[in-house]
Parts: structure tokens; C-alpha cells; sequence
């Protein structure tokens, strides 16, 4: 109850989006921007001055709704594949602009606003491709087995920088959009990961992120300097993951988004100003966000632990966008002020009119009972009926993203009543029938991994599974540092204070088995309040099937309400009598006797001469 009460007052701020700061800051300015000598790499990128943005289609009859102009092109991830939206307000506000069982995420405008980059694996390997905006018609610029994503485009449109995959590592390089064919230029080199770029709007600047100092921290990338001295570290916060960098027009102002471990560091959106000596300063709620045209409002991705929204409002706290409830995650966002085409091109009708099927439907008899799982093997291999059909089809789509059968051994499904379970797991979900814990023997071997995400102070742990098919065609890599649980063993007396450690972002290929699990109804439980110093309290193996019922009201589905009494214990007398002491008996304080003195005869004194 405490954590879904602050959750509803997580949505309830959001909601409001108040209180929004408009200050700005900076940290660590870089050295003379445009000073030093040109490297070779500034000189094969040449940049020329963006031209003025066109409006790449006809106006929608759509007027703007309460401040919100433009469309906002969205990755929102549906039935575990993400497909690109885009959003107007208004009576077509949600508009599913591609289809497919392949990912397209991470879309970017061009500076003209007639091109939208974005990465696809629609072809066996992740790669970028280019939307025509007024058309709908598809084009792919990059044809590499390696991981290509995340594209930004430079001022003047002729170069996309992305993330790449190079020898395993994430890193950062630079495409030509008007010679496909040329070979990428490599910007980093470091054998952290080194992912998200940003292009700055004067051409001379790209913001990432890295890990290379441990956690994961917003970099500045001075293409006119050459070696480690290209680099400035913006964020420095060794206890927080930063994310999504995003340029203002004028290209002096940068947000990102940050998810912090410790409590006097606030989640959200930060600002950086590079006219700034101040820090960079918090402007508002959201998982990662996208400016508007003007640069004076946001777009949102608000989310908790188990579900997704999207959200605008203004630097001064106006809300131009009650929060959406969307089916999924966000994998990327742009704000575009070109309208969406009027009618709509063919392609974007094919894919307007999909009606996605959920995964999986999930019925439940009123008086279910458990059914077992068919090869399986946990001590107790069963869940409820209805359940155990969603639990196979996740299954099933675990094995075609993976190659391998992860749920075929798991730690626990079903739990009887008389079963025990560790201290303050005594009203888990386990005994429900609706949850499974996957079997941390895997994690153990290293086909596991966690990365740690905080939630009004409360954590969670987002899992991957290692793809079998390392060479691209599985899976994709993983961004954020991974957390690792077993670090507090180590003798290291932070790592056992923080209940563990980060490490470097893991290297090859991973499907996201928290994302996976969510389109087929599975959630995860937030970690016990102990979890630093009780590993098992960090519950991170842990699903449930919860269908909006509480974990009693599910204990009511199998059990009569007397089974859930724990009466206070009686205990009956002893059968040992317990001996009764007799008092120990006081010794008295002697009284000291005083002995007499004799008083002494007086001696009778004659006279002299008496006889």
C-alpha cells in the first residue's frame, strides 16, 4: 500500500507539473571553443550554415491546441516491438506512422524538417534509415551487420552522428548522408561506452554520453580540438545516470535527464548553460524530454515502474498536455514544428489503420486453480489457470529473441500456504499463483544482468538476457551501467554500504526481458526496504501477473479467509517447573562493642608522717 500510495502522488506532481525552475546552469566549461588548431576530424566535416526550416507538408486543418504547435514524433514500444507515432492534439492526436515485428526507434528530425532519421532492425541488423516526412517513403543509409542507432543530425543535414557498435563497444561515429558509401568516421575511442550523441546547432560541438568515469555522465565533444582534450565532463555526478542530451535552437542551452541513487539529488530533467558558471538546474519532471520548436516547452516521458506517459508543459509550469496513458515505453522522441501530412501518404495509412492484437488475453476463472507448467522445473512448477497461458506465450517470445529458454528453470512459481518463505516475504505474490522468480544461477553465470532504476525512492531493476546470436541480429546493447549486487562481498565497505556496485556498461547484445515481460502483462516488484544487507529483499528476479488486484483479493481466489489468520501464538506452561529461589538472607551489620576503660581509684594522699 505505501508504494502504490506513492505512486499515486508520484502522478498526482506530474499531473500538476508545478513549480518548474527556470534557472540554467553549467559545470566545467569547456577550453576555448573554436581556439585551438582544427583536428583532421573537424576538417572532413565540413559545416555549413542550416538553412531555414521549411514546412515539409501541407498545414493540417488541425488549429494548435492550447500552445502545443508542431507534431511530436514518437518510438513507443507496443506488444514488445516499438513502432514510430506521431502526436497532434486534437481529433487525431495518436498517429502510427510505421508497423511491423521489428523495432524502429530513436527518431531525429533534419535541420529542413523534411527528414526524419531513425534506427530499424526491419532488415535483420540494426541500422539507420531516413523518413520522408510528406511522403512516408523509406530509405536506408547505413548497411553494417554492427549496432547503428540514436542519429543526430549536423546543421547543415550532410552528416548523422550515431552510436555504433566497434569491437563490442558502444561508440560514437559519424555518417555522410550524401555519400552512403563513404566509411564512417570514428569521434570516440575509449573502451567505455560511449553512446546518445547530440549535435550542437553551430556544427562545432557534439554532447554524449559516456561511462568512461564510472557512471554514466553527459560529455561535450569540441570537434576543433584533437585527443583526450576534446572532451569535457558536464554532469560529474558519480551517484546518478544521466541520459538523452538535447540542444536548444541557439545551441548555448543543454538538457538531460537524470535517475539518481541518493536522495538529495532530484530525478528529472536538468538544464546546463554554457553562459553559465551555476551548476546545471533542475527544470522539471520526466524520463527523458524533447523541446518544441520555440525552445520554450518540453515534451515528457513520464514513467514508473510499470507503466508510461507522455506529458508537455512550459518552462513556467504550464501544463499544455494532460499526462497520456501509452502503451509502452518511449524509445526515442522528437519535436518537430512540420505538420503531419493532409491526407495522410499511403504508407502512413497502411500503418494508421494496424489494430495491434495484444500478445496474450488473460482469463482467469472466478474459482481458478493451479495448472501445471509443462517442462519446467521449481519446486512447486505450477501457476493459476489463465496465468500459466500468458507465462507460455512470454516464454515462447523470450526463445524467439533470444535463442535460448530462459523460463525452462526458474527458482520459484507456485508457493503452497505451508510453505515458509525468508523473513518479510511473507505475503509474496509467489503464494498467489500469479508470479515466477527466474533463477539467479543464471545471473551467476553471466546470462543475466541488471541495471538499477530509482522510483520515488524506491528501486527497481530493469533484466536483460544475453542474445545466443552475438553478431547483431538479436538483441541490442546495453546503455546504462550495470549494477552488480554481489560487489558487497568484496570487502569493500561503500559497495557493502550501497548494496553493491556499478560496473561498466556490459558489451554485446541483450533483449530486455523487463520490457518483454510488460506487453505480456508481467510486472516487477520494487525491492525490500533491506535489500542492501538482504540479498533476497532485492527481489530483482521477480514477475507478476497482478491484473489490477491486490495481493490479498488474489490469496481470496484460492484460500477461505481462515487460512489467512495467523492467530497469536499461546505457549502452554513448561514442563520443566521453574524452581521457586529462597530470599538470600540479609547478613546483619555487626554493631562494633565498645570496650570500658576501668576508671581508675583515686590514691588517697596522706600527709607526711601520717601512719
Amino acid at each position: 500500500m505505501r508504494l502504490l500510495t506513492a505512486l499515486r502522488k508520484w502522478i498526482a506532481a506530474a499531473l500538476l507539473a508545478a513549480a518548474l525552475l527556470a534557472g540554467c546552469g553549467k559545470a566545467d566549461a569547456p577550453e576555448a571553443l573554436g581556439t585551438a588548431t582544427p583536428s583532421p576530424f573537424a576538417a572532413a566535416l565540413p559545416t555549413a550554415t542550416p538553412p531555414p526550416t521549411e514546412i515539409s507538408s501541407a498545414p493540417s486543418p488541425i488549429a494548435p491546441f492550447r500552445g502545443f504547435s508542431g507534431t511530436l514524433l514518437l518510438s513507443i514500444r507496443e506488444n514488445g516491438h516499438a513502432h514510430l507515432f506521431a502526436y497532434t492534439p486534437g481529433p487525431r492526436p495518436l498517429t502510427r506512422l510505421t508497423n511491423g515485428a521489428w523495432e524502429d526507434i530513436t527518431p531525429a528530425v533534419s535541420p529542413d524538417g523534411k527528414k526524419v532519421a531513425f534506427a530499424s532492425n526491419r532488415g535483420g541488423y540494426w541500422d539507420i534509415y531516413l523518413l520522408n516526412f510528406a511522403s512516408g517513403e523509406i530509405t536506408q543509409l547505413t548497411h553494417t551487420p554492427e549496432y547503428d542507432a540514436a542519429p543526430s543530425w549536423s546543421p547543415d543535414g550532410a552528416w548523422i552522428a550515431a552510436e555504433t557498435m566497434i569491437d563490442g563497444n558502444l561508440e560514437i561515429a559519424v555518417f555522410s548522408t550524401e555519400s552512403p558509401d563513404m566509411p564512417p568516421i570514428r569521434l570516440t575511442s575509449n573502451p567505455a561506452a560511449d553512446y546518445s550523441p547530440a549535435w550542437a546547432p553551430q556544427g562545432r560541438q557534439i554532447a554524449f554520453v559516456s561511462t568512461r568515469e564510472g557512471g554514466s555522465d553527459i560529455f561535450l565533444a569540441d570537434l576543433d580540438k584533437s585527443g583526450e582534450s576534446r572532451y569535457t565532463n558536464l554532469s560529474r555526478t558519480p551517484r546518478a545516470l544521466e541520459s538523452h542530451p538535447r540542444w536548444t535552437k541557439d545551441g548555448k542551452r543543454l538538457l538531460w535527464t537524470v535517475n539518481a541513487f541518493e536522495p538529495d539529488t532530484a530525478d528529472g530533467i536538468y538544464l546546463w548553460d554554457s553562459d553559465s558558471e551555476t551548476p546545471p538546474q533542475w527544470i522539471g519532471e520526466g524520463a527523458q524530454a524533447a523541446w518544441n520548436p520555440e525552445n520554450n516547452a518540453l515534451a515528457a516521458f513520464l514513467q514508473t515502474p510499470n507503466e508510461n506517459f507522455l506529458t508537455a508543459y512550459t518552462l513556467q509550469g504550464d501544463l499544455l498536455l494532460q499526462p497520456l496513458p501509452l502503451p509502452g515505453e518511449i524509445r526515442g522522441m522528437a519535436w518537430t514544428e512540420s505538420a503531419l501530412p493532409f491526407p495522410l501518404p499511403s504508407a502512413y495509412r497502411d500503418a494508421a489503420g494496424q489494430t495491434p492484437v495484444p500478445p496474450v488475453t488473460v482469463e482467469i476463472p472466478a474459482r481458478p486453480v493451479t495448472v501445471p507448467l509443462e517442462d519446467v522445473e521449481a519446486p512447486y512448477p505450477r501457476l493459476l489457470e489463465g496465468v500459466a497461458d500468458s507465462f507460455s506465450a512470454l516464454r515462447q517470445r523470450v526463445i524467439e529473441e533470444a535463442s535460448w529458454d530462459a523460463l525452462a528453470n526458474l527458482e520459484n512459481a507456485f508457493i503452497p500456504i505451508t510453505t515458509p518463505l525468508d523473513p518479510n516475504l511473507s505475503e509474496d505474490w509467489l503464494y498467489t499463483g500469479r508470479a515466477f522468480s527466474l533463477n539467479p544461477l543464471i545471473a551467476r553465470a553471466g546470462w543475466i544482468v541488471l541495471t538499477r532504476e530509482e522510483f520515488n525512492g524506491y528501486t527497481y531493476w530493469r533484466v536483460y538476457l544475453r542474445a545466443q546470436a552475438q553478431d547483431g541480429s538479436e538483441g541490442e546493447p546495453i546503455h546504462a551501467p550495470l549494477w552488480n549486487l554481489n560487489a558487497r562481498y568484496n570487502l569493500d565497505p561503500e559497495a557493502y554500504e550501497a548494496g553493491g556496485a556499478l560496473l561498466p556498461a556490459a558489451s554485446g547484445y541483450w533483449v530486455d526481458f523487463t520490457a518483454l515481460a510488460q506487453a505480456y502483462g508481467w510486472e516487477r516488484l520494487p525491492a525490500l526496504d533491506n535489500w542492501r544487507t538482504y540479498y533476497r529483499g532485492a527481489r530483482f528476479n521477480e514477475f507478476v501477473l497482478r491484473e489490477g488486484i491486490s495481493w490479498y483479493d488474489a490469496m481470496l481466489a484460492l484460500y477461505p479467509p481462515e487460512a489467512l489468520y495467523t492467530a497469536t501464538p499461546v505457549y502452554p506452561p513448561t514442563y520443566t517447573p521453574t524452581p521457586t529461589l529462597s530470599p538470600t538472607p540479609t547478613p546483619r551489620t555487626p554493631v562494633p562493642t565498645s570496650t570500658r576503660t576501668p576508671t581508675p581509684t583515686p590514691l588517697a594522699i596522706f600527709p607526711v608522717g601520717t601512719p
